[in-house]
């Protein structure tokens, strides 16, 4: 017999996510297929990853994302945005918070309809090339480039991403 999970959607620039209040562990964190098959864009509600909200001593919150393939993840920023809205929006927070997720403590706040998220300071880097690689909760690629209206910009990151070794998730950013 099917289960039902009440759920919000929520979307970080451009990021989208299904967030689940999980303040009475109904949700079952272990269950990576349900995780995968909510986040199907065709057979499920839909997503770029899944956020549960849990209770947490001394913090006002924790959070657990998992990617769309149902795996739990790094640390995601636009869901973490995500997730204080939804405390917000929930009544557990006002205009400030402090919660955990899975790379440490962050704290946010919010005014108007923005949220301001600290992410983890980052204390150390990899070269790869002109090239770094950052860890700031989840691992992004960042190369500088000049003239970007020149630059195949997709074919020449897209080549990167299948030709060197990258962590599992890498986000790429050019600067």
């Amino acid at each position: 017999m099917a289960s039902k999970v009440r759920f919000s959607k929520y979307q970080g620039a451009g990021n989208d996510f299904i967030l689940v209040d999980n303040r009475n562990n109904s949700f079952n964190r272990a269950d990576e297929a349900l995780v995968k098959n909510l986040c199907d864009r065709r057979f499920g509600i839909g997503a770029d990853g899944l956020m549960l909200l849990q209770n947490k001593e001394n913090y006002d919150f924790e959070m657990i994302y998992y990617n769309a393939d149902g795996r739990e993840g790094s640390m995601c920023g636009n869901g973490g945005r995500c997730i204080v809205a939804f405390a917000h929006d929930l009544g557990i927070i006002t205009d400030n918070t402090a919660f955990l997720a899975v790379d440490g403590i962050h704290h946010a706040s919010l005014s108007s309809d923005l949220v301001n998220l600290q992410m983890i300071d980052v204390t150390e880097f990899d070269r790869d090339g002109d090239a770094y690689i950052l860890q700031t909760g989840s691992p992004h690629y960042v190369s500088f480039v000049t003239n970007l209206k020149e630059k195949m910009f997709f074919k020449t990151v897209f080549r990167s991403a299948t030709t060197r070794p990258m962590p599992k998730k890498v986000l790429t950013s050019t600067l």
